[in-house]
């Protein structure tokens, strides 16, 4: 079963693989690292579908289904766990969503190894440090891991919304890769309070993701259905500490009772109120960005992302979360990691070139 599933992830991986060696691009490297980054985020997009059309336990088991390497092979399985529970986590089109998610992602590590190969190979010929790239390798191990166990602890939320951030965290590693072997831009010198305000705004980024990914992996997004107010009230009855309380399962306390419907709001009103928050952070730095000679295009884009995530954010909530919101929302949230790795690696650059 491995040896097919390994099969499988190449088989994948050929598509990306071939857009690279049949590039014009002399760069191959760097082209590589672009098409890794471009998979990585469908990745985490089709991961938000899987979540979200409750697909993760669509196979039961891991790496592969039922033992099988794909869920053709395990289709008797997988029908009789449908006929025993229709309405249950498991069928056959959850099954195949599931191990979709999977394939891509041994995509994405299969091409984080070739980038590997070939840092370390023409390490000496673009003087770029092959660590990042080795890093890599590991953080996607790691990644891979805590996917294992988001099956087998049955969607244990802690895990879970872990699983989301080390994928965003992916995310920005191989952005970073990518921008050093981008050409650097003429750029002027940076002010300090730019540089802080871009820090600050990913660290607060990546708490929102988290605040997010906690909303989800409790089924918390419809426990509000009014905005600014939730549930007619500005401060609802909220219950933090069985909210937020981490090592519990899904759905229970840490006692084992039914989680109150007083926490799933907790934790939804903590996510829309911090929002504010990163909506003011994040726009605030796009707009010191664009008038900043060479980070204004970043900026501007920046301001858009931001914009457009809050939109995106409020209709969830009116329109009852919808499964296409819900996933632009996760692909929102992933545009705005990319894109703030990118200024800060870019203030970073700029600051290393002006004190030599």
């Amino acid at each position: 079963m491995l040896f097919e599933l390994a099969f499988t992830g190449l088989a994948v991986a050929v598509v990306p693989l071939s857009l690279v060696l049949l590039s014009k691009q002399q760069n191959k490297h760097r082209k590589l690292i672009t098409v890794t980054l471009a998979l990585t985020f469908e990745l985490i997009m089709f991961g938000a579908f899987t979540r979200l059309t409750d697909s993760g336990l669509g196979c039961p088991d891991w790496p592969g289904c039922y033992g099988q390497s794909n869920p053709l092979l395990s289709h008797a399985d997988i029908k009789a766990a449908e006929t025993a529970m229709p309405h249950g986590p498991v069928t056959v089109q959850k099954a195949w969503i599931e191990m979709v998610h999977r394939y891509l992602a041994m995509s994405v590590g299969i091409l984080i190894i070739a980038q590997l190969v070939l840092a370390w190979w023409r390490r000496k010929d673009t003087g770029i440090s092959p660590w990042l790239a080795s890093f890599l390798l590991f953080f996607v191990c790691l990644q891979g891991a805590f996917g294992a166990w988001t099956v087998t602890l049955k969607l244990q939320p802690v895990i879970v919304t872990t699983h989301l951030l080390l994928g965003m965290g992916l995310l920005a590693l191989i952005a970073a890769a990518a921008e050093q072997h981008r050409p650097p831009d003429i750029m002027s010198v940076p002010s300090v309070r730019l540089v802080w305000l871009a820090r600050i705004a990913l660290v607060v980024l990546f708490v929102q993701i988290a605040l997010g990914g906690w909303v989800s992996t409790n089924y918390a997004a419809l426990a509000c259905h009014d905005y600014p107010a939730c549930n007619g009230a500005m401060l609802p009855e909220m219950d933090f500490g069985h909210g937020f309380s981490l090592w519990r399962q899904l759905g229970q306390t840490v006692n084992g009772e039914y989680l109150p419907f007083s926490a799933l709001v907790a934790i939804h009103w903590v996510h829309r109120s911090f929002a504010w928050l990163v909506l003011i952070l994040v726009g605030l730095t796009a707009w010191r960005a664009q008038h900043t000679a060479g980070l204004t295009e970043v900026g501007r884009w920046l301001l858009v992302a931001i914009i457009a995530q809050f939109i995106i954010g409020v209709s969830t909530v009116f329109f009852s979360w919808p499964l296409l919101l819900a996933v632009l929302h996760n692909g929102g949230a992933a545009s705005l990691v990319l894109l703030l790795t990118m200024l800060n690696f870019r203030l970073m650059h700029s600051q290393r070139a002006a004190v030599s």
